[in-house]
């Protein structure tokens, strides 16, 4: 495995050039795509802008909460209760050539404007045709919040700068377009029992979805099999909140040795997804609460048909284990990862043959804007290259449906009959 901000730190990780010395350059603006099918993007992220954490902390913390700062070096990066993070951007890389592609950008003026500023990111989405976005948090936050909880030893920072990305990703990012914008919450991961409190009390705001780690144990923290996390997965249960775990939310990118090239990486980094998906199976989580709905975010579908096969070969010796009998379950594991997972395909088109399978209400699409796996701006593109000789009724659970009923998340019947509605 490799760390991620190790990654993010080494400047030198791709071919793009070293430091604040690399070339940045923007290609031409992209046209509209013609619009096939009303689409919901279930991953996409977030560069925190400058100003997230401005106001929004107790008057005590001012001087340690997250801020941007210009590094002597002619770049720019997060301070956060002294420490400076590695930079601003992280593979925030849509718009540039592939040959520049790596984990900066160093600049805030080296990105795209919609990776940071909402009203341009709308206008990204209405050029590539998608309705609406979950978002999830970038470098700053980490993946699953955890590195604003664990950069500081002060858990009252940590606590209200947690409270404080929320606050201004529902009341700015989500609030601004609510139609377009599905808000996703970050965790408090310190204490489970405040942090199921914090989930009843953003579901009461309009919070649907929390980002979560894949393996908290790869983090620090207990794993999910210790019975720590039992608080907050039965308020997620309880409240419908989806359980994302994307892909990279433990911290690491899966490898095969230390001097692996990069690639190795690249190529691996949705094979967390299945790892993630089987241990959060046998943890028992699901079936103790049926109703609990996890997401797989950024991982792919490709995996999913074969993991369903392995599941049943499984049945014929699952006694000499016991864990699916100690559980009481009286559905098989295939049964249950099929009623509480679901999944995001990227770019799978061979894979889409076993949607029946894999199982037709629990896939979804993305685009993953603004990152190098981003399909855009020709996202309308890639799905019909897709799906676009499915069925009518696959191709709408599939772009738009499951997904607006996973996450609650209406969408208007005239968007829904016609994607240039919007």
């Amino acid at each position: 495995m490799k760390s991620i901000d190790e990654m993010a730190a080494n400047l030198n990780f791709t071919t793009a050039g070293t430091g604040e010395e690399r070339t940045v350059t923007f290609l031409p603006e992209p046209q509209r795509s013609p619009r096939r099918y009303t689409v919901i993007s279930v991953d996409d992220h977030i560069v925190e802008p400058p100003d997230t954490f401005t106001g929004r902390l107790p008057q005590r913390f001012a001087d340690r909460a997250p801020k941007v700062v210009d590094t002597d070096r002619g770049g720019q990066t997060w301070v956060y209760d002294g420490q400076e993070l590695p930079n601003v951007g992280f593979n925030a890389v849509v718009g540039r050539p592939v040959a520049e592609y790596g984990f900066e950008p160093v600049r805030f003026d080296q990105m795209r404007r919609g990776a940071w500023d909402i009203h341009a990111r709308v206008k990204d989405m209405d050029l590539n045709g998608v309705y609406a976005s979950l978002n999830f948090p970038s470098f700053l936050p980490g993946f699953a919040g955890q590195r604003l909880q664990q950069v500081t030893k002060d858990r009252d920072l940590a606590l209200a700068s947690v409270r404080a990305w929320n606050d201004w990703h529902f009341d700015v990012w989500a609030g601004s377009y609510p139609d377009r914008i599905i808000p996703c919450q970050l965790p408090w991961l310190l204490d489970p029992e405040l942090g199921a409190k914090m989930i009843y009390e953003n579901v009461d705001r309009g919070f649907h979805a929390v980002t979560f780690s894949e393996n908290p144990a790869m983090l620090g923290f207990p794993s999910i099999h210790s019975g720590y996390w039992e608080p907050m997965m039965a308020a997620c249960a309880e409240t419908g909140t989806v359980v994302n775990l994307h892909i990279g939310s433990s911290g690491t990118s899966p490898s095969t040795t230390d001097d692996a090239p990069p690639d190795v990486q690249g190529v691996l980094f949705f094979a967390y997804a299945i790892s993630a998906a089987v241990d959060w199976l046998y943890s028992g989580l699901p079936s103790r609460y049926p109703d609990l709905k996890i997401c797989l975010s950024e991982g792919g579908i490709g995996w999913v048909a074969g993991l369903l096969d392995r599941l049943d070969h499984m049945l014929s010796y699952h006694e000499m284990y016991g864990t699916w009998r100690d559980l009481g379950e009286t559905l098989t594991p295939a049964e249950v990862f099929k009623r509480n997972f679901w999944f995001c395909a990227v770019e799978d088109q061979s894979s889409f043959v076993q949607r029946e399978r894999i199982g037709i209400d629990n896939i979804m699409l993305e685009a993953d804007y603004p990152h190098c796996d981003s399909t855009w701006p020709h996202t309308q593109d890639t799905i019909h290259d897709e799906i676009g000789d499915l069925p009518a009724e696959a191709i709408r659970k599939i772009t738009w449906e499951n997904a607006a009923r996973l996450y609650r998340h209406p969408v208007p019947v005239e968007v829904q009959n016609d994607p240039e509605a919007y």
